[in-house]
């Protein structure tokens, strides 16, 4: 297998974002993840990101589940952020992305998990409860949506349009979506690409939405669907990001009906796709609700 390494140099001095990178070996590949907070903290706050961001996006947050005493494990997907990146654009599936949060749930021996995710993040992890139903006490979900098989016309046209532009402008990308990022954050997100060749992850994911009812990943979704609808018992939190034309508000009410006792969601007028760039109040709402406010 063929994968790039992203040079550390291009991650340094990142605004916001004065982390110590920390790695987990999978096989032939090394997996980033941020890991801030006490390690016996009483839970974990795990927060996956999606596409074609990385662990960076939640450096508003992670600030605001510290302070109130949580730790935070931020992970990178293999092919974003420090993870390592297979050239290969096959090489990436549902069930390798998923595999591999696992194994690093495992690897941390995490337990009393608050899931937080979006995007692709909410995708994959909105799955993991069925593989460890005993660890996932807590839900803080984000402009995302379940892969049952079935996709909007709008998800169709940006998956299009990734697919037409296989170097994908990820900081532009970006600017776009959340207009008051700064150039150094900008550049923050284009960090991990150096070029074209750091991208197949980025060109991947959006082929990897299940869009048909045998599509990989399309049953355990549903799976998930039934779990968090009749079966999860804890807390949960969502936030919509009332601007995100292919996973807002429709999108959103839609996945609210699934989570079992989820209150009324807190809808973030200005928000993007990208919410978690208006992510400190979110997360200060979230640990009101859950009574864990700092």
């Amino acid at each position: 297998m063929n994968a790039l390494r992203t040079p550390d140099a291009r991650f340094a001095g990142l605004p916001g974002f004065a982390y110590a990178p920390r790695y987990l070996q999978q096989g032939e590949l090394r997996m980033h993840y941020v890991d801030e907070g006490p390690r016996d903290a009483a839970i974990t706050a795990f927060a996956l990101h999606g596409e074609p961001t990385w662990s960076y996006l939640y450096r508003r947050m992670i600030p605001v589940f510290t302070h109130a005493g949580l730790r935070v494990v931020a992970p990178d997907f293999f092919g974003f952020g420090r993870s390592d990146k297979p050239t290969d654009d096959t090489w990436y599936t549902f069930d390798r992305h998923r595999e591999s949060m696992l194994a690093l749930i495992d690897a941390l021996a995490l337990e009393n998990i608050l899931l937080v995710c979006q995007d692709w993040g909410g995708l994959i992890g909105l799955t993991l409860p069925l593989a460890r139903p005993q660890l996932f006490t807590r839900l803080l979900v984000m402009n995302t949506g379940l892969g049952t098989g079935t996709v909007t016309e709008g998800f169709k046209a940006w998956r299009a349009y990734c697919n037409a532009n296989p170097d994908l402008a990820v900081g532009k990308l970006m600017k776009r979506s959340c207009a008051h990022l700064s150039d150094a954050e900008v550049a923050a997100y284009d960090a991990p690409f150096p070029d074209v060749s750091h991208k197949a992850g980025v060109r991947a994911f959006p082929n990897l939405v299940p869009d048909r009812d045998d599509a990989p990943g399309a049953a355990v979704s549903r799976e998930a669907a039934a779990f968090w609808r009749e079966h999860f018992s804890g807390q949960s939190f969502m936030a919509i990001g009332m601007q995100d034309p292919v996973l807002g508000p429709a999108a959103m009410r839609s996945l609210h009906k699934l989570i079992r006792g989820c209150p009324p969601p807190l809808e973030v007028a200005e928000g993007g796709h990208f919410v978690q760039e208006w992510g400190a109040p979110i997360a200060t709402a979230a640990l009101a609700q859950f009574g864990l406010a700092s």
